[in-house]
C-alpha cells in the first residue's frame, strides 16, 4: 500500500474512533414529520409567509393596478387555459314551480367538459338580477347542485337533498328561496359531486395528484369552472349581466369569495361559513391540514404570496358579506377575526367599508340557518335589485 494513503487512512480511523468514544450529542434531525403531517420546521416556514402580493404589503399606490397584476398571478396559478368552445346550451327537462320555472340544462363549461346545471327563472318580465350558487363539500358527494336547488325526477336524490337542507339550511332550498324573490338562479356540480361523481373521500387525493400529472390543478379547474358559470349566466337574455351575485356555503363560501376575486362580472358576494387566515387555520388538528378535501382549495405557489383575505379583497370595493359561526370548530374565532380585520383594512383603504359586512354568529356552528338567511337575502336585494 502507498505509504501516504496508509497514513491518511490511519488518521481518519483515529478521528472517527475518538468521536465515537466521546459519544457526542445527536446534532442531526431524527424526525421530520409531526403527528399532524406537518414538517417539523413548519413554524419557520410560516414565519416566511409574508404575503408579499397583498395590497397591505405596501408595494402599490394604485389599487386598480394592484388588482390587475395580482389577479394575473392568481389566474396563472389555476393552471387552466381559457376555454374557446361555445356554451351551446340545451334544455334537458323543466318543471313549473308557480312563480318560476325550474330547468335542467346542459352546456359546455370548458373545452373538455359538458355539464348539467339547475336553472331557475322567474315568470316576471326580465332581465332579472341573477345568482350563482356554489355548493359545499360536506364529504357528501351524491348531491352537489341539488344541495342548493330542489331536485326532481329522482326520489332518492330528493330525499338526500332534503336531509341536507334540513341539517344546514333550516329545511329551505336556498336557490328556490332566491327564485321566489325574483332572481334567476344557476348551480352546477363541482368535479366529484352529483352527476360528476360521486367519488369517495379517499379518492380525492389521487384525483388531485392526477390533475397535477396532467399539468392541471383540481383546485384551479374548480375555480375556473366557477368563472365560466358566471360567464354563461351573463349570456342569458333573462339575466341583467350587471346584476349577477354569487352565494356559497362552506367550501362554496370559499368558492364564492375566490370567484369574486377572479371575475369582474360578480356584482355582490355572500359567503357563509368559510373564512379565516392562513396563520390561524394552518395549525395542528385543523381540517385544512388533512389533505384530501383540502386539495380543492390549494393553488400551487399562492400561499406565500396571498393570504385568504387577500384573495377575497381582489373583489374590493364591490359589496361582500362574510358570515361565520362562533361554534364552528373548523374555523377558530381568532383566525376568523384576524381575517375580518384584514379585509376591513383593505375595503377601508378604498373608502368602501360600508360595502363590507362581516359577522361571527356566537350561538351558531357550521350552518346557514333561517335567521342568517333573513339577513343575507335582503342584503343581496339592496345591491342587486333596483
Amino acid at each position: 500500500m502507498n505509504a501516504g494513503l496508509f497514513a491518511s487512512t490511519a488518521v481518519l480511523v483515529a478521528i472517527f474512533s475518538c468521536t465515537t468514544a466521546q459519544a457526542s450529542p445527536v446534532t442531526y434531525q431524527k424526525e421530520a414529520i409531526t403527528e399532524s403531517n406537518l414538517p417539523v420546521f413548519y413554524p419557520q416556514l410560516k414565519k416566511k409567509m409574508a404575503y408579499q402580493s397583498s395590497w397591505l404589503a405596501g408595494k402599490y399606490t394604485d389599487f386598480s393596478l394592484w388588482k390587475s397584476n395580482t389577479r394575473k398571478i392568481l389566474r396563472q396559478a389555476l393552471l387552466t387555459p381559457d376555454s374557446t368552445i361555445a356554451f351551446s346550451a340545451e334544455r334537458v327537462d323543466q318543471q313549473d314551480r308557480g312563480s318560476y320555472i325550474a330547468e335542467k340544462i346542459a352546456f359546455n363549461i370548458t373545452d373538455e367538459s359538458r355539464v348539467q346545471g339547475l336553472l331557475l327563472t322567474p315568470k316576471t318580465k326580465g332581465p332579472h338580477a341573477a345568482m350563482v350558487l356554489l355548493h359545499d363539500h360536506g364529504s357528501k358527494f351524491d348531491i352537489g347542485k341539488e344541495k342548493m336547488i330542489r331536485p326532481w325526477g329522482d326520489s332518492k336524490q330528493l330525499a338526500s337533498a332534503q336531509d341536507w337542507s334540513d341539517k344546514f339550511f333550516s329545511g329551505r332550498f336556498i336557490g328556490d328561496e332566491l327564485a321566489k324573490r325574483g332572481y334567476v338562479v344557476l348551480s352546477i356540480d363541482a368535479i366529484g359531486w352529483g352527476d360528476r361523481g360521486p367519488i369517495s373521500y379517499e379518492q380525492q387525493q389521487a384525483l388531485a395528484s392526477n390533475f397535477f400529472n396532467l399539468g392541471r390543478s383540481l383546485a384551479g379547474t374548480m375555480a375556473y369552472e366557477d368563472m365560466r358559470t358566471v360567464d354563461f349566466l351573463a349570456t342569458l337574455p333573462s339575466v341583467d349581466p350587471q346584476r349577477i351575485g354569487v352565494l356559497g356555503f362552506s367550501m362554496g363560501a370559499y368558492r364564492a369569495w375566490q370567484l369574486a376575486g377572479l371575475s369582474d362580472k360578480v356584482a355582490a358576494t355572500a359567503a357563509i361559513s368559510w373564512f379565516g387566515n392562513y396563520q390561524g387555520l394552518m395549525t395542528p388538528g385543523n381540517n385544512v391540514l388533512r389533505g384530501q378535501s383540502a386539495f380543492y382549495m390549494l393553488h400551487p405557489g399562492i400561499a406565500d404570496k396571498l393570504d385568504f383575505p387577500d384573495i377575497a379583497s381582489l373583489a374590493a370595493p364591490k359589496p361582500m358579506l362574510l358570515f361565520n359561526g362562533g361554534k364552528d370548530k373548523l374555523f377558530p374565532s381568532d383566525a376568523v377575526e384576524q381575517a375580518y380585520n384584514k379585509v376591513h383594512a383593505i375595503w377601508r383603504s378604498q373608502n368602501a367599508e360600508s360595502r363590507l359586512v362581516t359577522r361571527n354568529w356566537p350561538a351558531l356552528g357550521h350552518v346557514f340557518y333561517r335567521e342568517q338567511q333573513d339577513v343575507v337575502f335582503p342584503w343581496l336585494d339592496s345591491w342587486l335589485k333596483p
